[in-house]
């Protein structure tokens, strides 16, 4: 997602631009997506087969997201838009330190009516035990 929702420079997609980009790709017969990006789950969630849910608590998703910002910082990580180097963004920051109060539950509430398809794995250790049993 965030190659679709970043332009060069962190300026960021048109809302309708990536609406479009992103309505294109889902009615392909394949595809895999990685993000959150709540504004287009309405897009996303009908079409996907699964929908696999980092759960991970709030404390270990700030420690990655520090070292994120410092193994990468001043260049462009692999998947993000090229020209968009790794930086300490407060706004981000505050926007996973608050996670359970106000995306969670637009998140949750956007996901209701798809829990056959949610895989939801709430630590590393659930997640290497289900990638190990693909």
């Amino acid at each position: 997602m965030d190659h679709l929702g970043w332009l060069p420079g962190w300026v960021e997609t048109d809302k309708h631009e990536l609406r479009e980009k992103l309505g294109a790709l889902v009615a392909t017969d394949r595809w895999l997506i990685e993000g959150n990006y709540g504004s287009t789950l309405d897009l996303r969630l009908p079409r996907a087969d699964a929908i696999i849910y980092l759960d991970f608590p709030i404390g270990l998703c700030l420690w990655r997201l520090m070292l994120r910002v410092f193994r990468h910082r001043g260049t462009t990580r692999p998947d993000m838009t090229e020209g968009c180097p790794e930086r300490f963004d407060l706004e981000f920051f505050l926007y996973v330190l608050f996670w359970n109060r106000g995306p969670r539950p637009r998140t949750e509430q956007a996901l209701e009516g798809h829990q056959a398809k949610i895989i939801r794995l709430r630590g590393p250790k659930e997640l290497k035990r289900w990638l190990a049993a693909l």
